[in-house]
This record gives C-alpha cells, structure tokens and sequence, in this order.
C-alpha cells in the first residue's frame, strides 16, 4: 500500500495543543486626568486573525485585537490595549480545502473567550470599567472575506 492511499485512511485530527498571550499592551495616555471624565467612552474593536504552519500538521493561530475608548466629545482617547491571544493547534488529515476554514474561523472561536477576558481584565487593572466585548461570528466574517476576494478577482480579470 502507497503512502498517499494510507493518509487518507487515516481519520482528521484536530486538537489544541496550547494556549497563550503573545503579546499584551495597554496604554492611557490621558491619566490620571481622565479618571476624572464622566463621558462613557466610545469602544472601537480592530481584530485580525493570521495563522502560519510550526511544523508538519501544527499551526500557530493568533487572535490580535486592537481595543481604543476614546471620549468623542473632548476627542481623548482614555485608553487603548492591544492583545494577542496564540494557541497552537495539530491539525492532521484534513482535505487541503478544508485546512484555511478551519484556521479561519474554529481556532478564531476558540481563542475569543480568552482574548474577551484579557481585553476585560486588562481593562479593571488600568483603572477603568471592565470592556465586554460582543461575540463574533468567525464563519461569517470568514465568508464575507472570501466573498471579497471573489469579488475583487472579477474586478480585476480583463474583460
């Protein structure tokens, strides 16, 4: 038996091998001042997902968001934090196709819980009311990317 026909006998292996924060930031610029405001802040949530291969079948999935509040009246930004929530995952056996929606959006739905508390935590430490960021629908925002990049393929072929 060759060795391609054995892999893929083999059934799909998915599992989390470790979770971590990469990187952690926060910043208030505007203190001790701005512990004085009674304006409620205006959240403004960046997320970014990326992903690159570790070795053969292990991933490094990283969640990074960018979390500004900023008091639009007086246009002071009361503080800002950038997290980066990492986990490594075994992804093995798994149709090529298959490979980037799982990056996408099932590690991406993972890693949120723990970047929401992080964002949270990080929040009470400086100072501040705790940030509860809303849950995210990777699947969809997966979709609406590749929608995109569909859309702006057909923009750009010669006609």
């Amino acid at each position: 038996m060759n060795e391609a026909a054995t892999s893929e006998q083999q059934p799909p292996q998915f599992s989390m091998e470790k979770l971590y924060v990469k990187d952690l930031s926060l910043e208030s610029p505007n203190a001790p001042a701005i512990f004085l405001e009674r304006e409620v802040p205006h959240i403004d949530l960046q997320l970014q997902t990326q992903h690159s291969p570790v070795e053969d079948g292990i991933f490094e999935v990283t969640l990074t968001a960018t979390v500004t509040a900023k008091l639009q009246e007086k246009n002071k930004v009361m503080f800002l934090i950038e997290a980066t929530q990492a986990g490594i995952f075994q992804v093995r056996n798994i149709k090529s196709e298959e490979l980037e929606p799982i990056l996408e959006t099932v590690c991406p739905n993972i890693l949120y819980p723990y970047l929401r508390e992080v964002v949270s935590s990080m929040s009470v430490k400086a100072g501040f009311t705790p940030i509860l960021l809303n849950p995210i629908n990777f699947e969809a925002v997966y979709q609406q990317k590749k929608q995109r990049q569909a859309q702006a393929a057909t923009e750009g072929a010669p006609q």
